[in-house]
């Protein structure tokens, strides 16, 4: 829209180079906290998982008897023995190890991408239900990189880590109860270099946590400035602003570098020393079980068996520890999704929401008070009634709340204080969607999505016949720059039809506005991107649009409003004048001053400018 009226958030929130994008900080909840509200969102999938958890407890099969069975081809080799059936054995149990791994990995790469499927949908679902004044707190590129990098994150974690998780949990089950059996002190030598594991995984961990944390915040904010930079670019180079985007990108991406470096540098710091860890363990279990076989106490097998042990015991928690660091940025972005879903959405319907099919379109405002913070209001008190058919045009300087006004009309925010009532009910006790189908709306900025040319026209009506959409180009004065088009009304428009001028994109939203055939429209800056040409004909094209329909226009250009019934002044959140485009000429006030300095009757400096 032509204006936001929004408050800039205090520096606390963050900043980016000269721009303040008030996103707040992302503070890292509690992990176990976070997994069981991931756990809750995989409630439609428990049969798959549970299958995965058959497949992980026999994937661990194959660790925990294949040294037992090598140890005892040891003890039959040593004592002169056949061993044939022995080795039989083992390469059967191999077989089947591969066979139980590779359904596990099937089902894991089914199942789990059902799940991230399942929670990109529900976090897109809850984004269309969030207020506008989320959006206008957050860059989009930083929105983008939750629903694409945070939820990729978790998907990597879950299709390559879930599964080895619980395959070493009944390892280690399995394992630490033949090693008890085997020989209580070698485990006890064991279970001490797992202890030192555990403790040092504890403390990398902690330190590392926060660094991913930190890691996927700034992932977001390079997200952000890139989408903003791209978006904005013929900005940029217009006003040559090419160094300061580039500084600032550079700042972003040193940024991650450095937080990312510190990150994979603490976590690198994990596999060497547990290695140093596990190799000295081992040590001391073959030098204490060599002194326990000259003692008689222990076989040759049983120690091949246990040193076996030893190491695919140790294993187990040091790729835990390593994939516990991996789950430090699935645990993160994990964080920032639910955050999203946990914003309140949009005021939601009340049980008794009146119906609204045919609103003959009487509105009247009630000492209207709204701000969209507190402290800064910016309407200040509007009272207004408006008959049915009344074709309203709100003019004033910038920041005097003309979009704002629009913005409670819509219900894109609600007021403050007082009441906007439409049909003699409050907007409120309506069906927010009744509500909304009610209006046609031409905003400042157009918004034309990949589809053809009739079907942006038709956009949210795909019921409508292309005669009709035809129709409503002709009344817009779009028929004939369509149908120079290579493929008419069938040419595909890309990248927001940047194919086409503003002024184009411009007539396009009109003639969409005119195919809802709303009772009320709403017409926001509607002829700010187009020549004086253009400007006429829209003109005559609002004429017949707005006739006999409750109309708001918003428009610095006054000439496209002379034939309003109602002009609407607004100067600091009040109203300043109001009345036909006559009446205000004779009262020689703003307006007036504002009129003679467009038509160049008057000095820039003795009148306000316009928006």
């Amino acid at each position: 829209m032509a204006e936001r009226n929004v408050t800039p958030p205090p520096a606390s929130m963050g900043s980016v180079g000269r721009g303040q994008h008030g996103r707040p900080p992302v503070k890292p909840k509690d992990m176990r906290g976070t997994l069981r509200r991931l756990w809750a969102l995989t409630s439609g999938h428990r049969k798959g998982l549970k299958w995965i958890l058959w497949l992980s407890a026999l994937a661990s099969v194959s660790a925990i008897l294949s040294p037992l069975v090598i140890g005892d081809a040891v003890t039959a080799i040593d004592g002169g023995r056949p061993a044939d059936v022995i080795l039989a054995t083992l390469l059967a149990l191999y077989l089947c190890d591969w066979l139980v791994r590779f359904l596990q990995q099937f089902f894991m790469a089914s199942v789990g991408q059902r799940m991230i499927y399942d929670i990109r949908t529900m976090l897109f679902d809850v984004m269309k239900t969030l207020p506008l004044a989320f959006f206008d707190r957050r860059q989009h590129g930083e929105l983008m990189s939750r629903l694409t990098n945070d939820v990729d994150n978790i998907s990597n974690t879950l299709s390559s880590s879930l599964t080895q998780l619980l395959t070493f949990a009944f390892t280690i089950l399995g394992i630490f109860g033949i090693m008890v059996s085997l020989s209580l002190p070698l485990t006890a030598i064991s279970l001490a270099g797992v202890a030192l594991v555990f403790v040092l995984t504890r403390v990398i961990t902690k330190r590392t946590r926060k660094l991913y944390a930190g890691q996927q915040r700034m992932l977001g904010k390079l997200d952000g400035q890139i989408e903003e930079s791209i978006s904005g670019l013929t900005v940029v180079k217009a006003f040559g602003r090419e160094k300061q985007i580039e500084s600032e990108f550079e700042q972003n991406n040193e940024g991650l570098c450095r937080v990312a470096t510190r990150a994979l540098i603490w976590s690198g710091y994990l596999m060497p020393i547990t290695n140093v860890i596990n190799n000295l363990c081992f040590v001391a279990i073959s030098v204490f079980s060599g002194a326990m076989a000259l003692k008689g106490q222990i076989t040759v097998g049983m120690i091949s068996s246990f040193l076996l042990y030893s190491r695919q015991f140790s294993r187990p928690f040091v790729e835990i520890a390593n994939i516990y660091n991996n789950f430090q940025t699935a645990v993160a972005g994990a964080e920032r999704i639910l955050e999203i879903m946990d914003e309140p959405p949009e005021p939601q319907d009340t049980p008794d929401a009146l119906p609204l099919h045919a609103p003959k379109g009487d509105i009247e405002l009630k000492d209207v008070v709204f701000g969209y913070t507190p402290e800064h209001p910016i309407l200040k008190g509007i009272s207004l009634a408006i008959p049915a058919g009344t074709r309203v045009a709100v003019v004033g300087a910038t920041g005097a709340g003309k979009t704002t006004l629009i913005n409670l009309l819509t219900r894109f925010y609600d007021v403050s204080g007082g009441q906007i009532l439409l049909d003699g009910h409050d907007l409120r006790e309506y069906r927010m969607k009744d509500l909304r189908r009610s209006y046609g709306v031409v905003l400042q900025d157009t918004s034309l999505f990949e589809e053809t040319v009739k079907d942006n026209i038709r956009y949210g009506r795909e019921d409508i016949p292309d005669a009709e959409v035809e129709a409503a180009a002709v009344v817009a004065g779009a028929d004939a720059f369509i149908r120079r088009l290579p493929r008419g009304y069938d040419t595909l428009l890309t990248r927001g039809g940047a194919e086409l001028s503003q002024g184009e994109r411009q007539l396009l939203t009109i003639a969409r506005a005119v195919l809802t055939n709303a009772p009320i429209l709403i017409l926001d800056e509607a002829t700010s991107s187009v020549d004086t040409v253009t400007e006429q004909k829209i003109r005559r094209a609002m004429l017949t649009l707005t006739h006999g329909r409750t109309s708001f226009i918003i428009a610095h250009r006054l000439t496209t409003i002379r034939d309003s019934d109602l002009i609407v002044l607004l100067s600091d959140g009040r109203i300043a004048e109001q009345g036909t485009h006559e009446q205000l000429i004779a009262l020689n006030g703003k307006y007036a001053a504002m009129y003679r300095t467009q038509m160049g009757g008057a000095d820039y400096e003795e009148a306000p400018s316009l928006t």
